[in-house]
């Protein structure tokens, strides 16, 4: 979730993992189920959905597919694969 909480948006601080559908009530430990939330918003949510807590999700949460964890990797050197990562020179 690029360090963003999923019911806020606050970047770059103390991050938890939360449970969309939470495990006391038959959630999993899958891509699927787990956001990035800040801690005063996963307390606030605690066990509750979020919809009972009148929260939003930011993006519906899925498994980073295998580009996604290259161009996170692409190191200076590696510039070259930068096209075929579909990522921008420079970037």
């Amino acid at each position: 979730d690029n360090h963003t909480c999923q019911y806020c948006g606050a970047k770059s601080v103390a991050m938890t993992i939360d449970h969309i559908i939470a495990r006391k009530k038959g959630g999993d430990d899958s891509w699927e189920n787990l956001v990035a939330a800040c801690v005063p918003c996963n307390t606030r949510k605690g066990n509750h959905s979020y919809r009972e807590v009148q929260m939003d999700l930011h993006k519906k949460p899925r498994k980073p597919t295998m580009i996604l964890h290259l161009q996170k990797f692409v190191k200076q050197f590696q510039s070259s694969w930068r096209p075929y990562l579909f990522m921008r020179e420079g970037k």
